[in-house]
C-alpha cells in the first residue's frame, strides 16, 4: 500500500497482491482485486465512479477506505516542437517534472524518481537542487498514468525513459516496483524493451539490476574518457570509477539484439576532442553498445557550453570510423526547459521562476595537456 494521500491510503503504486490483501480484509472475492488493478493501470480510472464493473455499494465502501490519486499537476509548459513539460507537486513544497515527447511513430515519456538529486553532475541543472526525498512507486508510475492520458494518438508505440530528476538506482526498490507495474501484461503492459533506466554509474545498483527477473534497457551516463575528467563532471565516479563501471557493464546480461546505451554529453573543450573520441571507442571495445551524443543544453545555471557543430560531427565521425553506432540527440523542448539535463522544478504554481541562487559550477581544472 502506498503512503497516504490526504486521509486515505492510495492504491496507485500497489501491486495485485497488495490490492488482493486490501480487498480480502473487506470480505470481497479475489476477482474484485483484479478488476480494481485493471481499472487503475489498464483503463487509467481516476475515481471510484469510473469503476463501472463494480457494484455501487462496493464503490461506495472503497471510496471510504482508499484513494486513487496521481501526482497533482501544477502546470504544463508546451514547446514549439510539441514537447510538453509537466510540473507536479507530490507533497506540500515538493515538486518534480516529467516530459512528454511526441514523435511520428512513437511517444516518449521521461519520468523522475526523486525530488532533487544527490549526484550533483556538473552539466545537469537538477544537480543544482538539494536532494529532498525519494519518490514512492505510486508517484513514479503515477507520472506515466498522468502523461499517458494526455496522448493525442494512444495507439502509437510508447517508450518510457527513467532519466528525469534523480538517480534511479538511489531509489532502487521503488523504481523496480514501478517498472514491474509498467511491464505487467495485466497492468500498463509496456514491454521492458521500451523502458530505459539511466544511471550516473551506481555500480551496486547495476549489479542488483542484473540479477532481476525483469530487466529494462540500461543507459549509462558516461560523459568522459578519463577518471580525472569524470571525477569533476560526475562526482559519483570518485566512488566507482570508469574501470569499475565498465566492468559492471561487461557482466550485465543482455538478451539477443539488446545493447547498453552510453550517453555522452558533449561539452566544449572538456570532453569533445578527437583524442576523447578515440579513447571512448577503445574503452567500450567488445561491449554490445550504442552511443548517444548529446550536445550540452545551455542553461543560466551552468557555466559550460556546447561544442561547435563541426566538433560534434567530427566526434561522431571518429566513432563511426571505429564501427560504433553513434547518434546525435538533438534537444527537444529546450525553449521550455524540457531538454535533457534541464529539469529543475523551478516554477511556482502561478508559473513564475523560482529565484533560487544557482550553486556555482566549480571551475573546470582538469589538465587537458595530459589527455
Amino acid at each position: 500500500m502506498q503512503p497516504e494521500t490526504g486521509s486515505l491510503p492510495n492504491l496507485v503504486g500497489s501491486d495485485l497482491n497488495e490490492i488482493e490483501s486490501a480487498i480480502a480484509a473487506m470480505g470481497e472475492a479475489p476477482y474484485r482485486a483484479r478488476q480494481i488493478y485493471a481499472g487503475i493501470y489498464r483503463r487509467c480510472n481516476r475515481s471510484w465512479a469510473d469503476f463501472t464493473d463494480l457494484g455501487k455499494d462496493l464503490r461506495g465502501r472503497l471510496s471510504e477506505r482508499f484513494s486513487i490519486s496521481l501526482p497533482r499537476l501544477d502546470c504544463t509548459f508546451a514547446s514549439g516542437d510539441g514537447t510538453r513539460r509537466y510540473l507536479f507537486e507530490v507533497s506540500p513544497g515538493m515538486k518534480i517534472e516529467s516530459v512528454f515527447i511526441p514523435e511520428e511513430k512513437r511517444d516518449t515519456i521521461c519520468i523522475s524518481t526523486q525530488v532533487g538529486c544527490a549526484v550533483g553532475c556538473l552539466f545537469c541543472v537538477t544537480g543544482r537542487l538539494p536532494m529532498r526525498r525519494d519518490l514512492s512507486a505510486g508517484e513514479i508510475v503515477g507520472q506515466v498514468l498522468a502523461l499517458r492520458a494526455d496522448r493525442s494518438v494512444p495507439s502509437k508505440r510508447l517508450n518510457i525513459v527513467i532519466m528525469g530528476m534523480g538517480e534511479p538506482l538511489h531509489n532502487y526498490d521503488n523504481v523496480m516496483k514501478a517498472i514491474r507495474l509498467m511491464a505487467d501484461p495485466e497492468g500498463l503492459s509496456i514491454s521492458p524493451r521500451r523502458i530505459t533506466l539511466s544511471t550516473s554509474g551506481v555500480v551496486p545498483g547495476i549489479e542488483a539490476l542484473a540479477a532481476e527477473p525483469l530487466i529494462p534497457n540500461l543507459a549509462i551516463s558516461l560523459n568522459a574518457t578519463t577518471d580525472e575528467v569524470r571525477d569533476q563532471l560526475i562526482p559519483v565516479n570518485r566512488k566507482w570509477n570508469i574501470a569499475a563501471l565498465l566492468e559492471a557493464c561487461r557482466r550485465f546480461p543482455l538478451e539477443k539484439r539488446r545493447r547498453i546505451t552510453f550517453e555522452y554529453v558533449l561539452i566544449d573543450d572538456v570532453n569533445d576532442s578527437p583524442e576523447d573520441a578515440h579513447r571512448l571507442a577503445a574503452l567500450l571495445k567488445g561491449l554490445k553498445k550504442k552511443i548517444n551524443l548529446i550536445p550540452l543544453n545551455a542553461d543560466p545555471w551552468l557555466r559550460l557550453k556546447a561544442p561547435s557543430e563541426s566538433r560534434i560531427l567530427a566526434f561522431q565521425e571518429i566513432l563511426i570510423g571505429h564501427s560504433i553506432t553513434a547518434y546525435i540527440r538533438r534537444p527537444r523542448g529546450a525553449d521550455v526547459s524540457a531538454a535533457c539535463g534541464m529539469l529543475a522544478g523551478r516554477e511556482h504554481a502561478r508559473g513564475d521562476l523560482v529565484h533560487l541562487p544557482p550553486r556555482p559550477a566549480k571551475p573546470f581544472t582538469a589538465d587537458r595537456s595530459r589527455l
